[in-house]
């Protein structure tokens, strides 16, 4: 069975997130644009990816979807990247507290706003993300106690947590704090960052002259 790497994303979606990790990775891969519409929704993708929708990574026989699972799948799959804390290292704790605060809270309060949908004040003990101000309170802790999220070493979850921040930035979901702006722009620096945006960006141009 092949171990080819091969990533199914489309340059206007999350899929930057894992062609970004990719880039980190270090390691050759294989990127399929999918096209919205018919190309993501049709029954081919959808053996893919029965949600229809980018990214999702295919590893030999293994298929991975969700940005923040395929992050953690490859950061364990390809150790020497250094891209997690090893097995028993503490530094694990906030890897994963951090990935998947994004992949939960942050994502569901920024999107809430984004949409109009906040729930009322009395309904905020019931909801995962409790209120948007407490989950962007809490972010600008998590990106206000060190360079990285895993201590003093750049990580997945910087990838993930990091990828957030930007796009909230950019679209003006997330509130321009000064821990936020320091944060991703020293991730957006990166070389593999940059790398990434700039082969999206690419392909972004192409689509828009296409047509």
């Amino acid at each position: 069975m092949s171990d080819e790497l091969v990533l199914y994303t489309h340059p206007m979606s999350r899929g930057r997130i894992a062609r970004w990790m990719m880039e980190e990775l270090g390691q050759p891969y294989r990127a399929e644009i999918v096209g919205y519409g018919e190309p993501m929704k049709g029954a081919a993708y959808r053996a893919i990816n029965p949600m229809g929708k980018v990214p999702a990574l295919v590893h030999g026989g293994t298929v991975v979807t969700e940005c923040a699972a395929i992050c953690a799948y490859l950061a364990d799959a390809f150790p020497q990247a250094g891209l997690a804390p090893a097995p028993g290292d503490r530094r694990r704790g906030p890897y994963y507290r951090w990935l998947f605060f994004a992949a939960g809270p942050v994502e569901a309060a920024v999107s809430s706003k984004a949409f109009g949908l906040a729930a009322p004040p009395e309904a905020a003990r019931s909801l995962g993300y409790g209120s948007y101000a407490d989950t962007i309170d809490t972010l600008e802790q998590a990106v206000s106690q060190g360079e990285y999220l895993a201590g003093d070493r750049f990580s997945a979850a910087d990838v993930y947590v990091g990828s957030q921040i930007l796009w909230g930035l950019q679209f003006g979901t997330i509130e321009k704090r000064p821990a936020f702006e320091a944060y991703g722009g020293r991730l957006a620096a990166r070389p593999a960052a940059r790398r990434a945006r700039e082969i999206d960006d690419a392909l972004m141009a192409q689509m828009q002259k296409a047509g």
